[in-house]
């Protein structure tokens, strides 16, 4: 599969998630107060909760429903009850400006 365009960088407003659906797959997108563009898997793994309704802040997403926080760069829960990560999605902007991510393409962590 190949990257598809889901908005524009100037769309985002930041430290606000962004819900899409790419192929099935719920995707948060968040540009960071630093301007650094982010996608991660939309769904909290405690619970079937939509990740891009919660608030950012300090590099992470937190779920509104039970406040699990997961990291932007690593899809890491950084506190309970979750304890599983979500994926991380590797993000590419054109030269207009246009946010392209694969749904199939995600980012490797270790650890």
């Amino acid at each position: 599969m190949t990257a598809q365009r889901v908005c524009a960088i100037e769309e985002l407003e930041p430290n606000k998630a962004h819900r899409v659906e790419l192929d099935g797959t719920a995707i948060a997108i968040v540009k960071d107060s630093a301007g650094a563009v982010h996608a991660i898997g939309d769904t909290c793994t405690h619970g079937d909760i939509s990740l891009s309704e919660g608030f950012v802040e300090d590099g992470a997403i937190e779920c509104w429903a039970h406040g699990s926080r997961f990291s932007l760069d690593t899809g890491k829960p950084l506190s309970l009850p979750a304890y599983e990560p979500v994926p991380v999605f590797v993000v590419k902007i054109d030269d207009d400006g246009g946010v392209h991510i694969d749904p199939e393409l995600t980012v490797a962590i270790e650890g």
